[in-house]
């Protein structure tokens, strides 16, 4: 129910508002201000109304400097009026003074809207596309004024105000107009710039003066722990990257070599004081190093505002704003177009599923459960204490989607990692009986997100072709990476996290009883195609008390080591696109802290400096061998040669491609060498060892079998006979003629 309005100011026969008016502008309770303020018809001709604390004399002009009136002090808390000699209604100038000085202002409230009819309609309705460009703090000409022009959703608020430090922060002065129908404020404020803090004063519903709220639509914010958002100059960065975004508009990425570093952009690396690097320092030391290191797309950890360095981003309070830390917008603007130029894709990890709740967030934004559920059992997060959208509300959905959006048109990002995406699906998500309510089917489904999930696929493929999304989902919900018209949620990708468990569980086993967990590899193979998978070791995996991916090996250091290459060289080889978490790929020791860069100098020790290199062969291997990547999605492209070798705990499969030559991986998970073993392969021939994990450039034992081996049809069915070196995983590539 829409609350009560005050009625519009009436002038009386001498043009001067009533005294009601004058008492709720100076008190900052009026319910529609741009009925008194600005400039009024009174009788055949206008006057003027300001509010202007501190000011004891005023006198108006047009916007040309034409002098057209003195105006009278009504209330000396700084409320005037008078008549002007104008001939039609137009934007006005005051000039202010008191005993101190002098003062120019133009009149916001002498300016029409800047929203218009179809703006309502489409917001009203949820299918707005473009509110980035409506919402939030924009830089525009208007009415022959450039100015900021502000536009916040607070459907059940009192009052809201544009508050900073141009104001004094001061709620009465720029209290901004009510759009009815929509929810929708907006004001514009001639004059103000670039680089002013700002924020939302709301009055709640029960007439409540709520904490100073961030604006959601925020482009750019103060650095922790100051919590004002900015206003942002237009984008001034001119994009380079077409090539770029021409190749994988037109590419099919399950068929693409895809291979994920994962960063958290505050600790990758720091200056020598342990500040954080600006996005310029990172383009020009994390771009050549990924370039180096073979990587195909640089993940970020959220880069989204957020108020606690310790939730990694997760947390965030501005969706629409890069972070502070690294430095302005234009920033990571001239980062994603330098990673670009240099062939490197950016993803960024996107949190859809709740909000935190500090004060000048999102949370009861307006008074009331706005973005969030009222009812706790569906708006809060029993895991992380936040709060969770309503995704059954079309304004909420309708912000979220357009974020989506805005990363992709804006910063031309590559494709969004969805978090928490298994939390999203299941109204029963980590909570017990009683603590949630069923669906309208009495199911435990999130109905609402799924149709969220749906539509904002539907909407970022359909609008940004070449864009990817990748959900981080961990059950077995169906069809996650199919199309929405198939009945899919519509992802590009899914994370497989059963891969990575499955895995890391057999690996840290010793290497006598990995025999007897064989099935720990062997069944991932079952599922492997049933989505379209990316392989992650992400930063979940070497956080709080895990240990590193090094010391989830099994044995002594040598042994850790060796595992290790064995293992990366087994998943590049496994069927899916690669993920990585930084300092994973030269064997961090450190379990990985934010508040710290991760250790380079490990890269000068020669067992680093060779888990490195296997990882940057292996990326050049992947992304030169259609074989190893062209079908990581589809079950033509992988058979099993030895699945069932428990006792040695050996496994050997084949990878290939129309456009490519057939690969075998063979891995050996135990320390004894496997000499004169029997491999079967499809074709008889040279077979060349194109990796070899155990090779002593790596820090490995240096067996091999010379960089070749022989297959014959001899003895039934085409093999090759070959050493397997230990704890080691080896690719072997059929040689054409």
């Amino acid at each position: 129910m829409r609350k009560p309005r005050a009625t519009a100011a009436t002038s009386g026969p001498d043009g001067l508002a009533p005294a009601g008016d004058v008492a709720a502008i100076v008190a900052g309770t009026h319910g529609d201000p741009f009925a008194v303020l600005g400039v009024q018809e009174a009788g055949k001709g206008f006057v003027a109304r300001c509010f202007v604390p501190d000011a004891e004399f005023v006198t108006a002009y047009t916007l040309t400097g034409k002098e057209i009136g003195e105006l009278s002090r009504r209330d000396d808390a700084g409320f005037f009026e008078g008549k002007i000699s104008i001939r039609k209604r137009q934007p006005l100038r005051y000039h202010a003074r008191n005993a101190g000085g002098d003062w120019w202002l133009t009149d916001p409230y002498s300016f029409g809207p800047v929203l218009g009819p179809m703006d309502d309609y489409y917001m009203a309705e949820g299918s707005h596309l473009r509110l980035f460009d409506k919402l939030g703090a924009h830089i525009i000409d208007h009415e022959g004024a450039t100015g900021v022009h502000f536009a916040v959703w607070a459907p059940n608020a009192r009052r809201v105000s544009v508050v900073g430090a141009f104001n004094d922060w001061d709620g009465r002065r720029h209290t901004m107009r009510d759009r009815k129908d929509t929810g929708i404020w907006e004001l514009f404020i001639p004059d103000l710039v670039a680089g002013q803090p700002y924020k939302f004063e709301i009055i709640g519903p029960d007439g409540v003066r709520l904490p100073l709220k961030a604006d959601p639509f925020a482009f750019e914010s103060e650095l922790r722990p100051a919590t004002a958002s900015v206003t942002a100059p237009p984008m001034a960065h001119q994009w380079g990257d077409e090539a770029h975004r021409g190749y994988w508009r037109k590419a099919d990425p399950r068929r693409e070599a895809i291979s994920i570093y994962e960063v958290h952009a505050g600790s990758w690396q720091r200056r020598d004081d342990g500040t954080f690097l600006s996005w310029d320092e990172l383009a020009a030391r994390l771009i050549p190093y990924v370039v180096d290191t073979g990587f195909t797309h640089i993940e970020f950890l959220p880069i989204s505002e957020h108020p606690y360095d310790p939730s990694w981003g997760y947390q965030t309070t501005g969706l629409y704003a890069p972070t502070a830390r690294f430095g302005d917008p234009d920033g990571f603007a001239r980062f994603v177009d330098g990673a670009h130029r240099a062939g490197i894709g950016v993803i960024l990890d996107w949190v859809p599923a709740h909000f935190p709740v500090d004060e000048h967030g999102l949370v009861k934004f307006d008074g009331t459960a706005l973005y969030e559920h009222a009812d706790p059992r569906q708006g809060f997060h029993p895991d992380w204490n936040t709060a969770i959208y309503n995704f059954g509300r079309r304004e909420v959905v309708s912000f979220l989607v357009n974020n989506a959006l805005f990363w992709a048109e804006k910063y031309h990002v590559d494709g969004l990692r969805v978090d928490a995406v298994a939390s999203m699906l299941y109204l029963d998500y980590s909570r017990k009986a009683g603590e949630w309510i069923p669906n309208e089917k009495g199911g435990r489904e999130n109905l609402q997100a799924v149709s969220f999930l749906q539509k904002m696929n539907k909407e970022l493929y359909g609008h940004h072709p070449g864009v990817m999304t990748i959900a981080e989902e961990s059950t077995s919900w169906p069809k996650v990476s199919r199309p929405v018209h198939e009945g899919g949620l519509g992802f590009g990708f899914k994370w497989n996290m059963g891969f990575m468990h499955d895995t890391l569980e057999y690996l840290s086993k010793e290497p006598i009883f990995r025999k007897h967990h064989h099935n720990d590899i062997t069944f991932g193979l079952v599922y492997a195609f049933s989505e379209n998978f990316v392989l992650p070791l992400s930063h979940d995996e070497v956080v709080h008390g895990k240990g590193t991916l090094l010391h989830k090996m099994a044995g002594d250091d040598w042994q850790k080591f060796a595992t290790l290459r064995a293992y990366y060289a087994f998943m590049w080889g496994y069927p899916g696109k690669k993920l990585l978490f930084m300092g994973q790929e030269f064997a961090q020791r450190r379990e990985w802290s934010e508040e710290r860069a991760l250790d380079w100098n490990l890269l000068e020790f020669a067992p680093h400096r060779g888990v490195w290199q296997t990882v940057r062969d292996l990326n050049y291997l992947y992304r030169s061998r259609p074989a190893l990547h062209a079908r990581d999605c589809e079950p033509e492209g992988f058979s099993w040669l030895i699945v069932d070798d428990r006792d040695n705990s050996v496994f050997a499969w084949l990878r290939s491609a129309p456009d490519g030559s057939p690969i075998a991986v063979i891995a050996n998970f135990t320390p004894v060498p496997r000499e004169n073993y029997r491999v079967p392969l499809p074709q008889a021939g040279k077979w060349r060892e194109i990796i070899n994990t155990d090779a002593a450039d790596y820090g490995g034992s240096g067996m091999g079998n010379g960089g070749m081996v022989e297959a014959s049809g001899e003895g039934g069915g085409v093999s090759a006979t070959m050493l397997l070196p230990p704890l080691s995983t080896i690719m072997l590539e059929f040689v054409t003629d």
